[in-house]
């Protein structure tokens, strides 16, 4: 099975003039589109592993990178939660303009699935968070934290995913600030599924069950690892993703 990691990017041009960058797999759908986690890129292992299933079972797939993440142009400290979902959504309409979507977002891209599936309505087939962190720029920040940001315009921490540190900006966090999800109802109606580990040190589980409270959809199912990481990377994690994607383009 061929995983396509170094099929050159293809690249969309913003408004703005930035290129945006972005690969994408002919085939049945609904196209699954992966919407990455912040800091992170169409690169990782869950997107790879998703695209080399794509591949092997003829599914379209859509992978992008957000401005200044990735292979897409711009600064990363430019970025806000509502130009990568406004990035995303470019991408979508321009590469898979019509037809169902499965909207799959890890960490941060399950906030900007969230957002994407309540704009783009009847087109979504589905969505899977994976670990999905709406509303983190409030419950993943403490008052300290919140009170550099507001001093300073930006929050710089070391983070055990890489060796750049995270960066937050005071943009970013007014902008998720500004499109918190989980104080009222979330108007989903399709089928959702939350993947959640139960040892994530980022993204504290329950969460994923307020989530779950909040979307208006009736099929909405909460999928708990107990000994599951933020990264829900392993080989087994990964195949629960996988076994989740294929049960959902099934139906």
């Amino acid at each position: 099975m061929t995983d396509h990691a170094d099929t050159p990017a293809a690249f969309l041009t913003r408004p703005d003039g930035l290129r945006l960058a972005y690969r994408f797999r002919p085939g049945a759908g609904p196209a699954l589109v992966f919407l990455p986690g912040y800091m992170s890129d169409m690169q990782g292992s869950k997107a790879i592993a998703l695209d080399a299933w794509a591949a092997a079972q003829g599914r379209a797939m859509l992978r992008l990178d957000y401005a200044g993440c990735g292979e897409s142009e711009g600064a990363f400290e430019d970025g806000t939660l509502a130009s990568w979902r406004d990035d995303a959504r470019l991408i979508i309409d321009a590469v898979v303009p019509e037809g169902p979507l499965l909207l799959i977002g890890s960490s941060m891209g399950g906030w900007l699935a969230l957002l994407l599936a309540q704009a783009l309505g009847a087109r979504v087939a589905g969505l899977i968070g994976i670990a999905a962190a709406p509303d983190f720029t409030d419950w993943g920040f403490d008052d300290a934290q919140k009170a550099t940001l507001q001093r300073e315009g930006r929050l710089v921490e070391p983070t055990p995913y890489g060796d750049q540190p995270y960066v937050t900006t005071r943009a970013f966090w007014e902008s998720g600030e500004a499109l918190r999800l989980l104080d009222g109802p979330i108007a989903i109606d399709g089928p959702v599924r939350l993947l959640q580990g139960q040892a994530d040190a980022d993204v504290p589980w329950h969460i994923a069950l307020r989530t779950a409270e909040r979307l208006r959809s009736a099929d909405v199912q909460t999928i708990l690892v107990k000994d599951g990481d933020h990264r829900l990377s392993r080989p087994q994690d990964i195949a629960l993703l996988i076994a989740t994607v294929a049960r959902l383009t099934e139906s």
